[in-house]
């Protein structure tokens, strides 16, 4: 999982960052601070799933269960929105060149719709995350029948690939 260890993801997830945070000496000892999630390594989840300019819907359809597997990554990078980074991009990844490059090349080549890629790959992980933990609406668990997660990536791949088709 990263430079996160399970233990401090599960401890900054079910805390959130007041149970996390440690800001000056009078905070106590500094124990296990590489093991501490980094706040600029944010977007974690997202970024596991490796890009296909060809199969947007796919790219989705892989987040979705990415979120499925590690809730506490998507809770964590709420925090992360919320509490460090309020405006912008969530993170400055230097892993999100490729894929951006990647998304470029399939518009050129007539693959996606024009427009930023860096707008369509927003809109690709906002769509994946309608079921993720934060969600407003509904937070899917691994638990739920698989006719359930069946049918959400039915949707999400249908719905993805029309919205950047060119």
């Amino acid at each position: 999982m990263s430079a996160w260890s399970p233990r401090a993801v599960a401890e900054w997830s079910s805390r959130g960052y007041k149970g996390g945070r440690r800001t000056g000496p009078a905070d106590g000892p500094r124990r296990n601070c590489r093991n501490t999630p980094n706040p600029a390594r944010g977007g974690e989840a997202a970024s596991r799933v490796v890009a296909r300019r060809r199969n947007p819907g796919g790219w989705a359809v892989g987040m979705y269960d990415e979120n499925l597997r590690h809730p506490e990554l998507v809770r964590l990078m709420t925090w992360l929105r919320l509490e460090r980074r309020p405006v912008g991009r969530l993170s400055d990844r230097p892993d999100d060149g490729p894929k951006l490059a990647a998304i470029a090349q399939a518009q050129a080549a007539g693959h996606l719709r024009a427009g930023d890629p860096a707008d369509l790959m927003g809109l690709v992980i906002a769509i994946a995350c309608a079921w993720s933990p934060v969600s407003s609406f509904y937070a899917a668990t691994a638990d739920e029948p698989a006719a359930d997660h069946d049918r959400r990536r039915t949707l999400l791949h249908d719905c993805v690939a029309r919205a950047v088709a060119p």
